[in-house]
């Protein structure tokens, strides 16, 4: 509809003389005031030098001709603002459709024949994953389903850092245990905060670890047969250590419903990336400084950073060059979306420069989405003190709180990351968030429980029905619940364009305010227009369960 609107009304400032003009095809603030907001006089009225209201009253009669029986009002508004409203049996039209469609109720083909890949989460082995990988998730996992929904051939990856001053520290504090076999994430997570500390407190431990780094750098550029035996000690006890994060991360994957088609490592790319920093040096990209190798972006409006240590192990940035050739080879896309957290805004920066002249294709396809922090109202985090708020704790924590009011497992585990997922959710991606306990599990509104309860009310009604709905009477007014219901694939369409999952979450949380307002008015089962309620009620459900797909939160079938 709003395509045949911009047409319409294209058509009617032609025949005044103008063409080309940009105006929007929005909705009006109030459900009251129509179903659209054209604001065509307004951008036309320099063109044309006539006030707005004017050329409103002389393109709306046009737009009401074009638009036919589905339009049942187009007034002018304001300054020269002109409201169309569609005709209840249309709006009854689009409620069929969407019951009818199901999961494909939302869908469209804007990125039909397009690849696109989403790197997400991106967590550390030998540490805990900590909340704020989980906002990485939780964003990730939705942006990835918004693209599923455009149409687009989709590949979910992660990539984790497997090698690096982490690992080192890490080790370094397993071996000071006489650690030989770790056997969790937690005594992992312990071991790389005692090599943290120590290293910040002790110049002989820190030489210690550097040269550990240094250790496995060099061990696995090697092949197995050239290993020595101290280095197959060290890789024995890095491999031992890196299965068990990994085995950990998966534990969470599952929980959050997140299936990777790719994963990455540092220590895959670590070698491609050196060698792309070293060709690059001839090409005159990097430049040795004082022993490193850096890129001189402060010279490019952007901060000179180090790619290869004067110790000769690659930095993050360089690292993060291999990936971008790792990933063309494996799975080769036309758009590669990157989530990072939003203080690494300036190192991407400078990695895309850098990219963009070693491979211009590559770097103009790579895109970086960064997010904001996750911050808990009760408290600060802190790895180094080695009391980390990791994601596994922050999710068994609400299922915990969950379950004191519902003792099923599986409704409680799909409540408690409703509640995480819809406080991650509800703002924009760049925005910190702060996690209250209490107000995440509140079912007065604001909250992943709230639209989930709205589903679960509206499913039990469907449940007790019996009636046929093939044939219905309309009631004389529309519903401004049915209204709503009829803007969810341009809500979709509009969160795509933006990769902004707030928008989906914001538009839920409205629904499902005007569903209990629709379901405390009006008797359903028995009651008038019973047959054209069953089609809204069904329109509701099914929309809210694709909403909340999209955003990840599970739609429970009880609460």
């Amino acid at each position: 509809m709003t395509e045949r609107i911009r047409s319409a009304v294209a058509a009617e400032l032609e025949t005044l003389g103008v063409q080309d003009v940009a105006f929007a095809v929005e909705w009006p603030a109030e459900l009251e005031h129509g179903d659209f907001a054209v604001n065509a006089a307004l951008a036309a009225s320099k063109a044309l030098g006539k006030p707005p209201q004017e050329i409103a009253e002389a393109i709306a009669p046009g737009i009401r001709e074009a638009l036919g029986d589905d339009i049942a009002s187009v007034e002018v508004a304001g300054p020269g603002f002109v409201n169309i409203t569609l005709s209840s049996r249309a709006i009854a039209g689009i409620l069929q459709k969407a019951g009818a469609t199901d999961e494909e109720w939302g869908r469209n083909s804007a990125q039909e024949g397009r690849r696109v890949m989403v790197e997400y989460t991106d967590p550390n082995p030998f540490k805990e994953m900590h909340i704020g990988h989980l906002m990485s998730n939780v964003i990730g996992e939705s942006v990835s389903r918004l693209v599923d929904y455009s149409g687009a051939t989709l590949a979910r990856a992660n990539y984790e850092g497997d090698v690096g001053p982490h690992v080192a520290k890490a080790l370094w504090g397993l071996r000071k245990k006489g650690v030989k076999e770790p056997a969790t994430a937690k005594e992992l997570g312990t071991a790389y905060a005692q090599g943290t500390r120590a290293y910040e407190e002790s110049e002989e431990a820190k030489q210690e670890i550097d040269l550990l780094n240094r250790n496995v750098y060099e061990a696995l550029a090697k092949e197995p047969a050239q290993h020595g035996e101290e280095e197959r000690e060290l890789l024995e006890l890095w491999r031992k250590g890196r299965d068990v994060s990994l085995a950990a991360f998966e534990d969470i994957y599952r929980i959050l419903g997140t299936k990777f088609d790719y994963y990455f490592f540092e220590s895959e790319t670590s070698g491609t990336g050196m060698q792309l920093v070293q060709d690059g040096i001839e090409r005159g990209v990097f430049r040795e400084s004082e022993g490193a190798i850096i890129y001189p972006g402060e010279e490019k409006g952007l901060h000179t950073l180090v790619f290869v240590t004067s110790r000769g192990t690659p930095t993050y940035e360089a690292k993060e060059l291999g990936l971008a050739f790792l990933k063309e080879e494996r799975w080769p896309a036309d758009n590669s979306i990157i989530l990072t957290a939003a203080e690494q805004i300036g190192h991407f920066m400078v990695v895309k420069a850098a990219l963009k002249e070693i491979a211009p294709e590559l770097g103009a396809k790579t895109r970086h989405l960064p997010h904001g922090f996750l911050r808990l109202t009760t408290g600060k985090m802190s790895s180094r003190e080695g009391n980390v708020i990791t994601a596994a704790d922050l999710i068994e924590q609400v299922i915990a709180k969950v379950s004191e009011k519902n003792e099923d497992p599986l409704v409680a585990e799909q409540v408690a990351l409703g509640a995480i997922k819809y406080s991650i959710l509800k703002s924009s991606a760049g925005a910190d968030i702060s996690f209250d306990f209490d107000r995440s599990l509140s079912l007065d509104g604001d909250s992943g429980p709230y639209l989930q309860y709205a589903y679960v009310r509206a499913t039990s009604i469907l449940a007790s029905a019996t009636q046929d709905q093939g044939v219905y009477e309309l009631p004389p007014h529309t519903y401004n619940i049915a209204r709503l219901l009829t803007r969810f694939p341009e809500v979709v369409k509009k969160a795509q364009a933006l990769e902004a999952p707030h928008v989906v979450t914001q538009y839920l949380t409205q629904l499902a305010g005007e569903w209990n307002s629709f379901y405390a008015k009006e008797r359903i089962l028995g009651g008038e227009f019973e047959d054209y309620k069953l089609v809204l009620v069904r329109a509701f459900a099914t929309t809210m369960k694709n909403g909340l797909w999209l955003l990840g939160i599970p739609a429970p079938e009880k609460m």
